[in-house]
C-alpha cells in the first residue's frame, strides 16, 4: 500500500496536482524545474535517459493513481505535464549549440523564448490537436501520459523550426 501511495503522490506532482485551480499549469512549472535538473548534467545521454525513464514512470504512476482515485485522467494527476516539459525544449536544444546549462534558458532574451515554449505547451495540451486528443483513448496510464508527450513533441518541432530560422 505504501508503494501505491507513493505512486499517487508522484502522479499528483508531489502534491502540486491538489492545488484547486490550474493544476496542469502548476504541474508544468514543476516540469520546468525537472527539465532544469536533468539538463544540468550537461550530458545529452543522461538527459535522454531521464526523459525516457520518466515517461515510463509517469505511465505506471498515472495508472495506479487512476485506479486509486477511481477516475479517468483526473485533473490532480500532473505527472504527465511534468515529464512532457523537457520534451518541449528538444527542438531548441537541437538547433542551438550554444546551450551551456540550466541557467542559459533564463538569461536575458532567452527567458522570453523559454516562457513562450511553456505557454505553447499549455496551448497544445489544452487544445489537443490531432492526434493528441485521440491518444487519450489509450488504456490506463498510456492515455494519461501520451497526449502530453505528443503535445511536447509538437512544441519541440515548432520551436526547432522557428528558432532554427531565427
Amino acid at each position: 500500500m505504501i508503494a501505491k501511495k507513493f505512486a499517487l503522490w508522484l502522479a499528483q506532482g508531489l502534491g502540486i496536482g491538489l492545488i484547486p485551480f490550474i493544476p496542469g499549469t502548476f504541474g508544468s512549472g514543476l516540469g520546468f524545474l525537472w527539465f532544469l535538473l536533468i539538463i544540468a548534467s550537461g550530458n545529452f545521454a543522461f538527459f535522454s535517459a531521464a526523459v525516457l525513464l520518466s515517461f515510463f514512470v509517469a505511465v505506471l504512476c498515472s495508472e495506479i493513481a487512476e485506479k486509486m482515485l477511481n477516475q479517468h485522467d483526473p485533473n490532480c494527476i500532473v505527472i504527465d505535464e511534468i515529464i512532457a516539459i523537457p520534451i518541449c525544449f528538444l527542438g531548441w536544444m537541437a538547433v542551438d549549440p550554444t546551450i551551456t546549462g540550466p541557467m542559459w534558458f533564463l538569461t536575458a532574451g532567452r527567458w522570453k523564448i523559454t516562457l513562450a515554449i511553456l505557454f505553447a505547451f499549455r496551448v497544445f495540451d489544452i487544445l489537443k490537436p490531432w492526434p493528441v486528443g485521440r491518444s487519450q483513448k489509450l488504456p490506463g496510464g498510456w492515455g494519461v501520459t501520451v497526449d502530453d508527450v505528443l503535445a511536447g513533441i509538437y512544441v519541440a518541432m515548432l520551436s526547432g523550426l522557428l528558432l532554427g530560422h531565427h
